[in-house]
């Protein structure tokens, strides 16, 4: 190396040498320019992440649109802009090989609920009115009771009834 270069002859080499007003941090980093603007991050973090839903239309459009693509890179792209996972897309397209819209709706979570029974319906039904019935039933015998009762005390002579009228 020549001694010019050592000495510092103004060529570096690093570069040109800097120009005579130095840049602002602030519209370098692109960081607020007065700190009184800027409100520090909220540092609350949600209990647990909100798992992501796609309606079984979303999902069919995407697959539609990846089976439309025919060059390289075309596939990465949309996922990247949808921001899914090729896992997804694959998944996806074996729902719908299976069975179209019915295979990409989601599932309910859970045990699976039988159908309810017709006849357990009706029984159900019998067994209120029973109920309702024996109520009212009550409530008439009560009524009678009471109005015997008041012959008795009034001194009026009933007529005895037989246990088939």
């Amino acid at each position: 190396m020549s001694k010019d270069r050592q000495a510092g002859s103004g060529v570096s080499f690093l570069g040109a040498p800097r120009s005579g007003g130095e840049r602002s941090e602030p519209e370098r980093s692109g960081a607020p320019k007065n700190e009184a603007d800027s409100t520090p991050p909220d540092p609350e973090v949600p209990d647990r992440p909100l798992r992501r839903r796609f309606s079984a239309t979303y999902k069919l459009n995407i697959v539609q649109e990846a089976d439309r693509c025919d060059k390289p890179g075309q596939i990465g792209a949309l996922l990247r802009r949808e921001g899914l996972y090729s896992s997804q897309l694959t998944a996806w397209r074996r729902l719908r090989d299976r069975g179209a819209l019915d295979g990409l709706a989601s599932k309910k979570r859970g045990p699976k609920s039988e159908p309810p029974n017709p006849r357990e319906k009706e029984m159900n039904q019998l067994q209120k009115e029973n109920a309702r019935l024996q109520k009212k039933l009550a409530k008439a015998e009560a009524i009678i009771d009471f109005q015997k009762k008041v012959h008795a005390l009034l001194g009026i002579p009933l007529k005895e009834m037989s246990e088939d009228d």
